[in-house]
């Protein structure tokens, strides 16, 4: 497989935006936003950390898939490397026929690609972390058939997937006692989650092996699910009869949000898990300015668990919400879809623009003072508006 590069303004320059889908291929996408005119100017947000390595530079990114330098990388009990030539998977616990693997073995299976946006669950909880996102595609074995193949028994009830990557966790043992054991990074699905046709034993991203810090040699691929859940580095697949209550399930990686139930306001605790919906404005440029005010345009993305995405809107300042166009029809339902919009000419001063998405459910993407943003007690999920400020002054 090959990836090719080549911008959304190079499709545009070349003809009809069908006909530049068309050339593309329904599994190589790789432009961005639309094209900008050659008299647009970007505006810099206000306020921002300047970016850095290793985390998604929203104003300058110009490809589909996302390139290497902006995939961010998250581990919780180390960066282990792990020889692809020494790797074996084993599928074990509540299964028939108990199986091992080589990488080998694995890449001989079937194989299939898969469009998803990664996204961690604490992307957006502050301005220095709106970059832990990317998108990517995923090439690998599909993970249903291996299961089938294995026989799950009747009383098979979670999936758990354990990595590579190990540390001592203390726990309370007792009153007034500790105990502390070394355990393996571990996440779990139910079984029926773990069957879904999407999911993906994945030794590939955008055509190259992983890299080590990206889970090479192979590493869980869960559609539609926060970072967390795609185990990396994996080394063995459990089926269980019971809950897995490993750290980053039960007690880390839990969604504390309170629920008004009439004068009464009750703390629930959720898993964290599936993604939520999401928008984005990531970048905003001006022209310049006719009878002193300034024509201005924004360009974002909008993503989810894969519900299908109604419409995004856009609003400055108290003025009324603007449906933007979405670009294009989405080549996943686990994927990012852009979109940008028109803002009319602005006063030559500062403004905020922000943008909210809704999905075929009515679902609306909340603000920070909606209830359940702004009862939630923890750093996952941070899925509110984000409100971005410009400036229109003339330099």
């Amino acid at each position: 497989m090959t990836d090719t590069s080549i911008s959304r303004r190079d499709i545009l320059k070349s003809g009809s935006v069908a006909a530049g889908l068309a050339w593309l291929g329904f599994l190589d996408p790789s432009f961005a936003f639309p094209a900008q005119a050659a008299d647009e100017e970007l505006v810099p947000f206000l306020n921002m950390p300047r970016s850095r390595p290793g985390i998604l530079d929203w104003e300058t990114l110009d490809s589909w898939l996302t390139p290497d330098d902006q995939v961010f990388s998250v581990s919780h009990y180390g960066n282990p490397k792990v020889e692809p030539d020494e790797y074996q998977l084993e599928i074990t616990g509540l299964v028939e026929r108990p199986k091992t693997f080589t990488l080998d073995e694995l890449k001989a299976l079937p194989q299939v690609d898969q469009l998803m946006t990664l996204e961690c669950a604490g992307n957006g909880v502050s301005k220095g972390f709106m970059g832990a996102i990317y998108n990517s595609r995923w090439t690998g074995t599909p993970l249903a058939p291996l299961l089938e193949e294995c026989g799950l028994k009747e009383e098979a009830l979670e999936v758990v997937f354990i990595g590579t990557d190990r540390k001592e966790e203390t726990l309370r043992a007792g009153t007034k006692r500790e105990t502390t054991f070394e355990v393996p990074f571990g996440r779990s699905l139910s079984v029926e989650d773990a069957m879904r046709p999407e999911l993906l034993l994945a030794y590939e991203r955008n055509g190259e092996p992983l890299r080590q810090e990206n889970g090479a040699p192979l590493r869980l691929i869960v559609p539609g699910c926060y970072g967390i859940a795609n185990v990396k580095w994996l080394k063995r697949i459990e089926v269980r009869d019971r809950r897995y209550m490993g750290r980053y399930m039960a007690r880390d990686y839990v969604t504390v949000r309170g629920e008004k139930r009439g004068d009464e306001v009750v703390f629930v605790e959720t898993s964290v898990l599936g993604m939520n919906l999401k928008s984005i404005v990531a970048r905003v440029t001006r022209q310049p300015a006719v009878d002193g005010m300034v024509p201005v345009k924004a360009y974002g993305a909008v993503w989810n668990d894969g519900t299908p995405i109604d419409r995004v809107e856009v609003r400055v300042d108290d003025g009324e919400w603007q449906q933007a166009t979405i670009d294009a029809e989405p080549y996943s339902k686990y994927c990012w879809r852009f979109f940008s919009i028109d803002l009319g000419r602005l006063s030559p001063e500062k403004h905020t623009v922000v943008s909210r998405a809704i999905d075929i459910n009515g679902r609306v993407q909340p603000t920070a003072e909606d209830d359940e943003i702004a009862l939630k007690r923890t750093y996952w999920e941070a899925y509110e508006q984000w409100p971005r400020e410009i400036d229109l002054s003339e330099a």
